[in-house]
């Protein structure tokens, strides 16, 4: 145990304080983990494994904004600058070293089960392995949404992607693969997590496989591939699907959802930010006004601010914290999924049990009546402002946002004001791709994404 802690402490090292992590290797002298029993304890790395992914997505989207005293404050230029949508490079390396890490640690244990007999303990082995799988298809997957822009089918192949590093080595410099080419190797990587994670999974920061469905029905919506995402979203919801009652929680708390509730299927936060904390980020009046009366959403994800009380923070994350939103998946997610595709599927009565199911567990019972609404154009954009309540600060909204923006009837320009001095964002602007940060590029000499 002590030898595992001390690699973990030296992985820590390596990618924390080394700016070119991807041409270092840990010395050879030091103890290497190499048994089954160390690659299920690097998974077990809950620090590494389920935090500190990119946040830049939250801090550019429109649900929150800053005034003009709290965004002087922000002392994170990088924060400051990505709540402009400036073309200001980014200089955070953890931005980007954070969920490569996941990806290296996924690798490293990988690497190790190739060299362990896997009849010594088959059912420990499947799951490290399925686990490893999942850990590195989510990293992918949340880097992708950062800091490529949207997946369109026609253009995939052209498009540039992220480096796809797939072995744990340290001394060969990344490339970037095409768009389609890093969405493709997420999907593989969570078809192997399916075959191997187990049904259940005891320990509650472990994967299992409702959520590698849960990841896999993310992924087939941000692609827009609808049947394949409602066939994902119902495998998931067949292995698992307990919602909250949101009438059973106490609104007076601080933080009234506890870590690793119900709904969790696989908990993941981004980094620590105080532009997107509740103290600094305003609710968006637009957002705050679409949920009616009975709605318990309101009173259990909103606070007033003391200093204004006609403004809001958020408090409803589902990692029971104010400055690192919650971007793990969850049945809520599951459902709202199922919902949204299966309109656009025409599957009308299918779309409408599912997000009556999560209505009925998130309306107060006097005030609850169920979504009887057949007209499909109508029906979509209920679900749509649905998905947008109920998943604020989840790590959505930025991916939704590039979607939706290929769509007419959702096309939609953001814009900010500080200073007195109005920012926007135009609906497919390649400002949808987040520039990767600056020392990156120079270490690997990957194409920046454009401006």
């Amino acid at each position: 145990m002590k030898k595992i802690i001390h690699y973990i402490f030296l992985l820590a090292l390596v990618f924390g304080g080394c700016t070119d992590y991807l041409d270092l290797k840990p010395d050879a002298k030091l103890a290497v983990p190499k048994t089954l029993e160390h690659a299920d304890l690097l998974l077990n790395d809950y620090s590494t494994m389920n935090t500190g992914y990119t946040n830049l997505g939250e801090i550019a989207s429109d649900d929150y904004y800053l005034t003009d005293a709290d965004w002087g404050a922000l002392y994170e230029e990088d924060e400051r600058s990505t709540y402009t949508w400036s073309s200001q490079i980014i200089t955070a390396t953890t931005q980007w070293q954070n969920p490569y890490k996941v990806v290296y640690m996924a690798n490293q244990v990988l690497d190790i089960l190739n060299g362990v007999d896997k009849s010594q303990d088959k059912v420990k082995y499947d799951k490290v392995w399925g686990g490893a799988h999942f850990y590195r298809a989510f990293a992918f997957h949340q880097v992708a949404r950062n800091f490529t822009l949207p997946y369109k089918a026609e253009t995939a192949r052209q498009e540039m992607g992220i480096p796809l590093r797939l072995s744990p080595g340290l001394d060969y410099k990344s490339v970037r693969s095409s768009l389609e080419e890093t969405y493709q190797q997420i999907i593989a990587d969570y078809k192997e997590a399916l075959q191997y994670l187990p049904t259940r999974e005891v320990m509650a920061a472990r994967p299992h496989k409702a959520a590698a469905y849960a990841g896999l029905a993310r992924v087939y919506l941000d692609m827009q591939d609808y049947e394949k995402a409602y066939g994902c979203a119902e495998e998931c919801l067949k292995l698992y699907n307990k919602l909250i009652l949101y009438e059973s929680l106490d609104s007076e708390q601080a933080f009234p959802f506890v870590r690793f509730n119900d709904e969790v299927l696989f908990p993941a936060t981004v980094m620590l930010s105080n532009a997107i904390s509740q103290y600094y980020a305003k609710v968006s009046d637009e957002l705050l006004d679409m949920y009616a009366d009975g709605d318990l959403r309101r009173d259990l994800y909103f606070q007033s601010n003391g200093d204004n009380e006609a403004t809001y923070g958020f408090k409803g994350s589902y990692d029971n914290t104010g400055g690192q939103p919650f971007v793990g998946l969850t049945t809520s997610e599951v459902y709202l999924i199922k919902a949204e595709v299966g309109v656009r599927l025409g599957k009308v009565e299918e779309a409408l049990s599912a997000i009556n199911t999560l209505l009925k567990n998130r309306i107060d019972a006097d005030y609850f009546t169920p979504v009887t609404e057949f007209d499909g154009e109508r029906l979509l954009k209920l679900i749509l402002d649905e998905r947008r309540k109920e998943l604020l600060f989840r790590g959505s909204r930025w991916a939704d946002l590039k979607r939706l923006n290929q769509d007419e009837r959702f096309k939609k320009t953001l814009t900010r004001t500080l200073d007195g001095r109005t920012y926007s964002l135009e609906p497919n602007s390649l400002k949808y791709a987040h520039l990767i940060p600056d020392l990156v590029m120079s270490e690997s000499d990957m194409p920046q994404n454009k401006r």
